[in-house]
């Protein structure tokens, strides 16, 4: 597997078919790994061996994403003391424009949205002048500073599962569905994407409920959110579970990480361009979507033209009231069970934005792992073929990669949620 993620790694993602079969054979390489391994496994080769695949993506430049040239220039600035909110990289570079200064203006060549706020939230900013510091004005610094500080969190993740699945004596071997995963290797470490700090938070905010850390449990789920925001939709999930609700620690511990997190968007006024991008991001763009692409034919047949801004809002309700009810349905009384519920509003948010890109399914994938649920394990398969549309000019997506992909999406959701032969979980009370 390691020989397969060296080449994956420097194959661009314009090259659809070879990323497809590279990615491919991997992916079964797990697969193999899963079934043929024993129950009982050493944890100093499990980790050895995830770590010997992460660094076989190390040395290569992000193929997949160009976000990282993103992390990087507002990094950049927060190094010469700039507020990367306070202007969109166009202007700033119209403002300050120096011919001399030969890195930033690499930097500004290769951005994907020179003309947008940054859309990072201030802990995101935090590790990005990290890799500025480090960059010493070269690209390969900086994203190698970023890639080493999320190989850090990746065996935090990896340390919190297997600590977790042992605890209450489940397969250990379920980690392999994470730890060996080539679209979470690729994503995290390969492409720099920041959702597998997001993933560590989340399982030290269960864990710490497990140990009856109510306090910490909030602190740690406060700092996720200020990763990434998107675990904020979780709160009906904690609120729905009786320990947490009734804990005054678990809300205070969230509040201060929270308003820690966000406190820098205060700093002249930059949450209004940050919360500009944020509106501007759920109404304009589209990939990668199901449900949404399904009303937008709709819309398309019944006004004539591209409804993304209605069906953006009427999504986003349909969202919040979903996940509510299930919330309200489900009322957690074990660990597992919010773990469920957890991994279940995933699921409903992704279903229904107009945006899914490939990682964004990695927080859900590795909550899943703990339960041994299949619809997120077979998604990041089918996530692949998303990459199909970067083989167009114009990344036009094909209908056909689109219906493979949420196919197998469904057939893990049948298998989960609507079998008969699903098998009981081993119900662990916290309340």
């Amino acid at each position: 597997m390691a020989g397969i993620l060296f080449f994956l790694a420097q194959v661009p993602r314009e090259e659809f078919s070879l990323t497809f079969l590279l990615f491919s054979l991997a992916f079964a390489g797990m697969v193999g790994l899963f079934f043929l391994a024993e129950e009982k496994l050493n944890f100093r080769s499990v980790l050895l061996a995830g770590l010997l695949l992460r660094l076989a993506v190390f040395p290569f430049a992000p193929q997949w994403s160009d976000d990282f040239v993103r992390f990087l220039w507002d990094g950049e600035l927060l190094k010469i003391d700039q507020n990367p909110y306070d202007q969109t990289p166009r202007e700033w570079q119209e403002a300050n424009d120096d011919p001399d200064n030969s890195y930033l203006n690499q930097l500004f060549d290769n951005l994907n949205s020179p003309d947008y706020y940054s859309v990072y939230p201030p802990l995101n900013q935090a590790i990005f002048w990290l890799g500025a510091k480090a960059s010493k004005c070269f690209v390969w610094n900086g994203y190698f500073t970023l890639r080493l500080i999320l190989l850090l969190g990746e065996i935090g993740v990896f340390v919190l599962l297997w600590k977790i699945l042992m605890a209450f004596q489940l397969p250990i071997k379920r980690i392999f569905w994470y730890w060996f995963n080539p679209l979470v290797i690729m994503e995290i470490t390969g492409n720099l994407h920041f959702e597998g700090l997001v993933l560590l938070f989340l399982m030290a905010s269960i864990w710490a409920i497990q140990k009856g850390k109510l306090g910490l449990s909030g602190g740690f789920w406060g700092i996720a959110i200020g990763m990434k925001l998107l675990p904020l939709m979780l709160a009906p999930a904690f609120l729905a579970l009786g320990k947490s609700r009734k804990s005054v620690w678990f809300w205070v511990g969230t509040a201060l990480a929270t308003l820690i997190s966000f406190t820098p968007l205060l700093i002249e006024h930059s949450w209004v361009n940050f919360a500009q991008s944020l509106k501007l991001y759920q109404g304009k763009f589209e990939f990668n979507a199901s449900i949404y692409y399904l009303l937008r034919e709709v819309g398309f047949w019944i006004e004539g033209y591209n409804t993304i801004a209605f069906l953006t809002k009427i999504l986003s309700l349909s969202t919040g009231i979903l996940i509510g009810y299930f919330s309200w349905k489900r009322q957690p009384k074990s660990l597992f069970e919010l773990v469920d519920l957890m991994v279940l509003i995933y699921l409903v948010y992704l279903i229904l934005q107009p945006v899914v890109h490939p990682w964004y399914i990695l927080p859900a994938l590795g909550l899943s792992v703990l339960r041994g649920k299949m619809t997120f394990s077979l998604w990041g398969f089918g996530a692949i073929f998303s990459y199909q549309a970067y083989e167009n000019a114009d990344f036009q997506e094909q209908y056909l990669y689109l219906i493979l992909e949420y196919g197998l999406v469904v057939l893990g959701i049948y298998l989960d949620y609507f079998s008969k032969k699903m098998k009981p979980h081993r119900h662990i009370e916290v309340t």
